[in-house]
């Protein structure tokens, strides 16, 4: 039975690659959240998608360390974790933060430091263990700081360096770890952005992507693949054009 952890199971990203998992069956899905009721609703609903399909729920505060630490141990005392896929986080109003430094504060951490946390704990146990799969959401917004969104994106920014060390240390294991980049993507999180008319990515296909490339143990994955392409030419800009856009 693959014993798969997700954090952060209530986001569409989480409950749609969840669906894909249970399909195969014969799994235990521990899902992690701060909605208990959501997350019982999304456990029932996993239950019936595949042959001996078990769910394990749990709620806790996602900032803290102790409580991140202990959560990790005891789900480890169940079985050693296969997969993991770390997927929280919230988009921020970016001059709401700018107006408000505990606002900033909090973001930077749900977004940035906390996904961190999860990832240290849950690649220690893999490492312990001697095997596992690690994807870690981050996001496009982390290739560059742009002045509509650079708090969030700065918190992805520390993802990626995080990872990119995380893959680093593991290099010489049997632990792969994945660094998921997401461009804009139907969700509720970015619910906004389709009501001002921009165009987002099938949630269920980019679950299908994550699937595979932590299946795959793919370093990184832009999704949609073209976000690969956009945020090489963003990042190469020089300084005097990119400051000009309105981005």
């Amino acid at each position: 039975m693959k014993h798969i952890l997700i954090v952060g199971a209530t986001s569409a990203m989480a409950e749609q690659s969840a669906r894909l998992w249970a399909a195969r069956g014969d799994v235990r899905l521990v899902l992690l959240g701060r909605d208990a009721q959501r997350l019982e609703a999304i456990a029932q609903d996993l239950r019936v998608r595949g042959q001996a399909v078990k769910t394990l729920t749990y709620v806790l505060d996602f900032e803290s360390a102790v409580a991140i630490g202990a959560l990790v141990r005891t789900v480890t005392q169940v079985a050693p974790i296969d997969i993991a896929l770390i997927a929280h986080g919230h988009l921020p109003d970016q001059p709401a933060c700018e107006g408000d430094l505990g606002l900033a504060a909090r973001e930077l951490s749900i977004n940035g430091v906390s996904p961190v946390l999860f990832a240290e704990a849950i690649a220690g146990a893999m490492q312990s263990a001697g095997r596992g799969a690690l994807a870690v959401i981050g996001s496009v917004a982390g290739d560059r700081g742009r002045k509509s969104n650079y708090v969030y994106g700065a918190a992805k920014g520390l993802v990626e360096r995080y990872v990119q060390g995380l893959q680093h240390r593991l290099a010489t294991t049997a632990v792969r770890v994945t660094l998921v980049k997401p461009g804009p993507t139907d969700t509720p999180m970015t619910a906004h952005l389709k009501l001002g008319g921009a165009k987002l990515a099938d949630v269920g296909a980019v679950a299908r992507r994550i699937v595979a490339a932590t299946d795959a143990g793919r370093p990184v994955l832009y999704t949609p693949a073209k976000w690969a392409i956009i945020m090489t030419v963003i990042r190469n800009l020089p300084r005097a054009i990119f400051h000009r856009m309105n981005i």
